[in-house]
């Protein structure tokens, strides 16, 4: 897929937009290159890479390339013991000693607390860095050995804590079960079937020459590469690269709830919560929880050399992928966070209320910048106020603008008889505001664009 053909399916201010963002992120972090895709209305519609995969010799990014994915690769090995449960071989509530006996307290910790992060196993990568040790080949049964020997952080269920080590026991469960490597398990029951063509497994060996170079930092010294972790260390917990366009694929598959069971879907979204009934904003392999009203679903990832952003708004149809390379960055999450209101602003939706309230209030706004106005859609009031003064006013001071990066319902409610309405208009150099009175009719008591305090 190319970077042009992807463009085209949004509008040109919006991938404006994402360049722009994109731009400023590289270098504002000096991060060598990201990887992006965008799925809108269910589909992919923007896929572009960015900045250098190799520094010396130069070579640019290109879409297709493979980037390490880390801990996103998590909902995978999650997804895998899902498909277990369907098939009647696993249990969420088994305890872990059922398949992994020689555990500490296998038989107190379920797999559904490993799967959400609340089983006490303690982590064996906390680190942003390889450590010596892990520069050597390892395998899972030594990860377990060392550290799923040892006495729990905490007692099962009672608290939330990050932990490789769960996974690295989740995938040797679903390994034990189906009698067959995870990453053939993987191939066979979830790439092939999204036809993610471009999945590689980067626990058993480099990514190849044509793929990015992974880049670290000592403070804000120059970018060196990174060493490699030896094989084995990443397993089930991070082990998979892929081009930002395969994500996509597997998020069109999220929202769309097309490989799994409905009630896996459900396990899998669900927050997790504590034995005190606290939440942990945690589902099994994805963040849950959400933002600016809109449902999320993520996760984020590292490994040497590597970090990932996956974000899915499902509600929406919407999903943004960053890969970048170079480890303890910001820049894909932050990446991540501009892109999203440009493409969650611009999605075509078909639900009632707010979406549909933006795209009207939107289509105002754009018929305003050149002097066009459905004064049917007005009350008689409205229609006075737009006089052709009016109208020329704001067609000579919107027009330059050009066409907004997002545009966005922020507040409703109900005020004299009538649904007032605010959005936040956004450029890349400035911000406005639209207010809105719409009559139980439908039609329109006032339409106002103020310059944003914000």
């Amino acid at each position: 897929m190319s970077a042009a053909w992807a463009q085209s399916l949004l509008p040109a201010a919006t991938a404006t937009g994402i360049d722009a963002a994109a731009a400023e992120v590289l270098k504002s972090t000096g991060v060598p290159s990201a990887s992006v895709a965008v799925v809108q209305g269910g589909k992919i519609a923007y896929v572009k890479a960015y900045g250098k995969a190799r520094l010396e010799p130069v070579m640019l990014a290109e879409p297709g390339m493979q980037y390490s994915i880390g801990s996103v690769s998590k909902q995978f090995t999650a997804a895998i013991i899902l498909l277990l449960v369907q098939d009647g071989k696993v249990k969420l509530d088994d305890p872990v000693g059922k398949y992994l006996p020689e555990l500490t307290r296998a038989n107190e910790v379920t797999v559904r607390q490993v799967l959400s992060m609340t089983s006490g196993y303690q982590d064996f990568w906390p680190e942003d860095y390889v450590m010596t040790s892990m520069m050597q080949p390892a395998t899972p049964q030594h990860i377990l050995d060392v550290w799923a020997k040892k006495p729990l952080d905490f007692e099962p269920g009672t608290k939330w804590q990050y932990s490789n080590t769960n996974y690295v026991i989740a995938g040797r469960i679903a390994e034990v079960v189906a009698g067959k490597p995870l990453i053939d398990q993987l191939q066979e029951r979830i790439f092939r079937p999204l036809k993610m063509t471009g999945v590689f497994n980067s626990d058993a060996s480099r990514l190849r020459a044509n793929d990015p170079t992974g880049y670290y930092q000592h403070a804000l010294g120059p970018l060196r590469p990174a060493p490699q972790e030896g094989a084995g260390w990443m397993f089930a917990a991070g082990e998979l690269a892929m081009p930002a366009s395969d994500l996509a694929l597997w998020n069109i598959s999220l929202m769309n709830r097309t490989l799994l069971a409905p009630a896996s879907y459900d396990e899998m979204f669900t927050e997790v919560k504590l034995k005190d009934g606290s939440g942990t904003h945690y589902g099994l392999g994805v963040q849950v929880g959400e933002r600016d009203g809109h449902r999320v679903i993520s996760h984020s990832g590292e490994v040497s050399g590597f970090v990932s952003q996956n974000t899915v708004f499902p509600d929406d149809k919407v999903a943004v992928t960053v890969l970048t390379n170079e480890d303890a960055s910001s820049a894909a999450a932050a990446l991540a966070r501009k892109i999203a209101p440009l493409v969650l602003g611009a999605a075509p939706k078909t639900a009632d209320g707010a979406a549909t309230a933006e795209r009207r209030a939107l289509d105002i706004f754009t018929g305003l910048q050149e002097g066009k106005l459905d004064r049917s859609q007005l009350t008689a009031y409205c229609d006075a106020y737009f006089t052709e003064e009016a109208v020329q006013d704001f067609a000579s001071s919107l027009k330059p603008l050009g066409a907004p990066t997002s545009f966005k319902q922020m507040d409703e409610e109900l005020r004299g008889g009538m649904t007032f309405r605010v959005f936040d208009v956004s450029f890349p150099d400035r911000k406005l505001r639209v207010t809105v009175y719409e009559e139980p009719d439908g039609k329109l008591e006032q339409y106002l664009v103020i310059p944003s305090g914000s």
